[in-house]
């Protein structure tokens, strides 16, 4: 059978955030610096097609190759555990508390920064030759993008930063249901294909990721985007991880935990 019912795959949920809880520190962290490293990769292959081709939305439809490879890796995004882990302490899952669920959340943002940062300085120095030359059409569509996702947003206030927050929340919406959809498959193929399309949707909407967004926006500075690491922090990273936290829990992980394992009994007509 290459489908699982839904109280089967959210059973497995609850399973899954519970075994990233008992990771080891060296394996969480391993795990996220992968996916940071890997997302970045596939942010600016993204953008890199759409440049060359024009067409945003042959970017978009790319795009999720890295999220497919991360996820067949067993790597670790932080919006993967945001959706997950507190599945496990809902269900009083033995020996998860909210520091655990703290620690895994803080080793993961760093392994994924860590990662994503790593590959923002190795693109960095190949399409400048080691800094020596202008980044060219990419490095200039990037500071472009990184300035207007962070500037932009500033000058509209507090208007602004709910502006990204809203749009975190509807990213990790979508990127958490490909997270699910995977799992209620039993074939690699079907993966692939559940993953794909909630994942090219984000991406073409520019919704806000905030691993994405951890490869995006130092990339952007280094290649010369005028705003700062605070205008960063506080326009973007931090609204962008509030809002994934919001989403892929409230619109994904409560909603099927709370109608597939705690369900409420049937009412009598």
């Amino acid at each position: 059978m290459s489908y699982l019912e839904p109280s089967e795959f959210v059973a497995k949920m609850v399973d899954s955030g519970e075994s990233k809880v008992y990771m080891s520190t060296k394996d969480t962290f391993i795990r996220a610096f992968m996916a940071g490293a890997i997302l970045g990769l596939a942010a600016i292959f993204a953008i890199t097609v759409a440049v060359k081709t024009g067409s945003p939305l042959i970017g978009a439809i790319l795009f999720p190759v890295g999220f497919i490879m991360l996820y067949l890796m067993k790597f670790d995004l932080l919006t993967g555990v945001f959706t997950l882990v507190p599945l496990a302490l809902i269900d009083k899952r033995p020996g998860v508390t909210i520091g655990q669920v703290f620690r895994n959340w803080g080793l993961v943002f760093i392994g994924n920064f860590a990662g994503a940062l790593t590959t923002a300085f190795m693109m960095s120095f190949i399409l400048t030759y080691g800094y020596s030359v202008d980044g060219g059409a990419i490095a200039a569509k990037v500071s472009t993008i990184g300035e207007s996702r962070t500037l932009g947003y500033k000058t509209h206030g507090v208007d602004g930063w709910f502006t990204i927050f809203i749009r975190g929340m509807l990213c990790n919406w979508m990127v958490s249901m490909g997270v699910v959809g995977a799992m209620i498959s039993t074939s690699a193929t079907s993966k692939m294909l559940a993953m794909w399309m909630p994942v090219m949707l984000f991406f073409f909407m520019g919704f806000e990721h905030s691993i994405v967004n951890m490869f995006l926006f130092p990339f952007s500075m280094i290649m010369g985007g005028e705003f700062t690491f605070v205008d960063y922090l506080v326009w973007n990273e931090l609204p962008t991880v509030l809002g994934n936290l919001a989403g892929g829990l409230c619109l994904v992980g409560l909603p099927l935990y709370f109608t597939h394992v705690r369900t409420s009994p049937n009412r009598s007509i």
